[in-house]
């Protein structure tokens, strides 16, 4: 069995164009995995071999390598930086150990490298941080490093420094030998020369390599205890404090360079070996029960434990389905029978391969610390738990986003139905933000997706992968609804006419809950006048209702039911009977209680040069949006701004216009909000008109 010490399973993960790709095709170069490196602008880089990825210069699905670096093998995940595939980034941090932070050295920390940074938070995952593209334009190190501080509130440990900027950048001086790593202009990685610190960076190299000292030492109080009296802490000691202190998030070592002009990556995998954890120096991850709740027993990393395994990612190829799978605990060999503890369904494990982006080499067996991908597993779905089949367990499972703008599509032709169908299956199996309903009244296809992109891309992938031509409408907007006011009210489901009878009498009380809460009900019925057993059947009669409001049949939110009071037959009562009474007092009541529409509001972050700024603002504002802060950067300004999504269809078109195609925007959902009775008047309007026209 390999040695999990010498395991490093790691994500690289930054805003768009800050360089992931092009960091991820550097790192598989010099560790002799390809041999020719392609680019992601000529559309040949190893890990965004779809046509869509190639085309876009965007990486849509995260795509696993594995390679070898100092006798450790690496586990490489590269993750999208576009905001509307924020779920790939999110799943692939819940299975790695590490990951590489990667930042632009002239755009620093945007929007979507924050959304990723915060994920990283909640999954506890350490960092390195690698700012790159110091060769560009406006590319300024220590503002990137003042913006980590600033605007992540992360504390940066600098462990290399930039030798020359822009069209001089010529290497990079590791701060903490005090060497100097100087490159050719040959472009090659290997050719770089190790010299001494230019004489011009003395000072500033002592004044870092005294604060990163000072910060490492903090870690071990008896290395610390010696430095304050005057004693200089070993090379090996200090890279030991490094690395608890990386593991235990207190500061994230910092490297800088440039990935595509191979500038300062070796030191980054370096860095890679010496400070990230391996599988057994994490937190195992908690098991839960069914509900979800937490049990206090944890997923301990070894190969002598029971198997468990979290299949975090479903991808169909030519060779059938892959179900990409980070084994915990235990071992799998070819031909082992496990159990889907969600399903509680058996599967017997066929093929197993390891993942080279699309190439694949074949496994019989893989243990614990693996990412691997199983072939032609039928009902596993992302999130699900794989494990013994003596020892059932759930691994915590994970919560996706829920999409926030849809669209309706219909086949061209009679025959591209059922094809549309087969292939819309395959991909809500792989991308659990991506959604499909059936408008019932209508029969047309309703896609549901995180965005604007979103949407564009699973179109472009129905046509081009599957050969479906669709017919797509206009995109809508996920209204929603809620109540503004309390109501006192009750309500009696009586039908008693010859044989057994229905009988409910509920008194209760609707009002407005906590924003977020979604349903909640609750009882204070006393002296038993509805007996105990029928709250779940009135409960359940409330609940079911909430999927069509009475303003224009969009789902409720943040409702509260009080059930105070009622009274019950002792023969015609049953559950079915309660359950009506509060479906009917649902409809009785709702339209009482000040019912209101609720639209989606995304965090919408603008990038503009300065001289446009008046002009996006102006417009922001026209798309009824609410400016919160604006930060002047060396290229331009950041504007955010709360903007309802249906302001923000084609907005890039606008943008570009605006800024002669130098602005750039992402935006994410950030929460519901009341519509002006102008604008819901429009959409109750328009829900007539569609409901009139079927």
């Amino acid at each position: 069995m390999a040695d999990l010490s010498h395991y490093r399973n790691i994500g690289i993960f930054a805003h768009v164009d800050a360089g992931k790709t092009t960091t991820t095709e550097r790192i598989l170069k010099l560790t002799g995995k390809i041999h020719k490196t392609g680019e992601v602008h000529d559309g040949e880089s190893t890990t965004d071999f779809m046509e869509q990825e190639a085309e876009r210069g965007i990486t849509i699905q995260s795509a696993a390598v594995s390679c070898f670096w100092k006798d450790h093998r690496l586990n490489v995940i590269d993750t999208p930086g576009h905001v509307d595939f924020t779920v790939e980034v999110y799943r692939s941090l819940k299975v790695l150990d590490g990951g590489i932070g990667v930042f632009c050295g002239s755009g620093g920390v945007e929007p979507q490298s924050e959304t990723n940074w915060r994920y990283a938070n909640e999954s506890e995952v350490s960092r390195i941080i690698f700012v790159n593209k110091l060769d560009r334009m406006g590319a300024d190190f220590y503002r990137v490093v003042g913006q980590v501080k600033k605007v992540l509130g992360a504390t940066p440990l600098v462990m290399t420094l930039p030798i020359g900027i822009e069209d001089e950048f010529s290497g990079v001086v590791d701060v903490l030998t005090k060497q100097a790593y100087v490159w050719d202009d040959t472009g090659l990685p290997e050719n770089y020369s190790i010299q001494d610190v230019p004489a011009d960076m003395v000072d500033k190299v002592n004044e870092y390599h005294e604060a990163l000292v000072e910060t490492a030492v903090e870690q071990d109080d008896e290395l610390m205890m010696a430095y304050m009296d005057g004693e200089e802490p070993s090379i090996e000691d200090l890279k030991r404090c490094i690395r608890k202190g990386t593991r235990d998030l207190a500061f994230f070592p910092t490297f800088c360079g440039s990935a595509f002009k191979n500038k300062g990556m070796q030191l980054v995998l370096d860095a890679v070996v010496d400070y990230l954890p391996a599988p057994t120096e994490v937190e195992p991850q908690p098991l839960t029960d069914e509900e979800g709740n937490e049990t206090g027993e944890v997923a301990t990393v070894s190969v002598d434990e029971p198997l468990k395994a979290l299949a975090f990612k479903i991808m169909d190829d030519r060779f059938g389905a892959l179900t990409f799978v980070r084994i915990y605990s235990g071992k799998l060999n070819k031909g082992d029978t496990i159990l889907n503890s969600a399903t509680g369904k058996t599967e017997r494990v066929g093929r197993m391969v390891e993942m080279q982006a699309d190439e694949r080499n074949e496994l019989t067996s893989a243990h614990a610390g693996d990412i691997i991908a199983i072939v032609g597993m039928k009902n596993v779905q992302t999130g699900h738990t794989l494990c013994d089949v003596k020892h059932p367990c759930t691994l915590e499972a994970m919560v996706f986003p829920e999409p926030v703008i849809s669209i309706a599509v219909a086949p061209k032709d009679k025959g591209g139905s059922e094809k549309m169908g087969i292939a819309i299956g395959k991909m809500v199996a792989e991308d659990p933000s991506f959604r499909v309903e059936t408008d019932e009244d209508s029969g047309e296809t309703i896609l549901k997706g995180m965005g604007e992109l979103h949407l564009d891309i699973k179109v472009d992938i129905l046509k081009r992968t599957y050969g479906v031509e669709l017919i797509v409408g206009q995109p809508q907007v996920a209204y929603r609804e809620t109540i503004t006011q309390q109501v006192e009210d009750s309500y009696t489901h009586k039908k008693q006419s010859g044989g057994s009878g229905q009988f409910g009498k509920i008194d209760y009380r609707i009002r407005p809950g906590e924003q977020n809460s979604g349903f909640t009900f609750k009882s204070t019925v006393v002296g038993g006048n509805v007996p105990k057993e029928f709250f779940p059947a009135i409960e359940k009669g409330f609940k079911s209702m909430m999927e069509v409001g009475p303003v224009a049949g969009y789902p409720v939110l943040d409702v509260e039911v009080e059930l105070y009071d009622g009274a019950f037959h002792a023969v015609d009562s049953s559950a079915i009977a309660f359950e009506i009474a509060a479906k009917g007092a649902f409809r009785q009541s709702m339209p009482k209680a000040g019912p209101q529409l609720l639209e989606p509001i995304m965090k919408v972050d603008v990038f503009t040069p300065e001289d446009h700024v008046g002009d996006v603002i102006g417009d922001l504002n026209r798309r009824r949006g609410m400016i919160k802060d604006q930060e002047a950067g060396v290229t331009g300004v950041r504007i955010k701004a709360d903007v309802p999504l249906s302001e923000m269809f084609g907005y890039i078109g606008h943008l570009r216009t605006m800024t002669s195609g130098r602005g750039q925007f992402s935006m994410e959902f950030s929460h519901y909000s009341s519509c002006p009775q102008n604008v819901a008047d429009k959409v109750i309007e328009e829900v007539k008109a569609r409901k009139e026209k079927k």
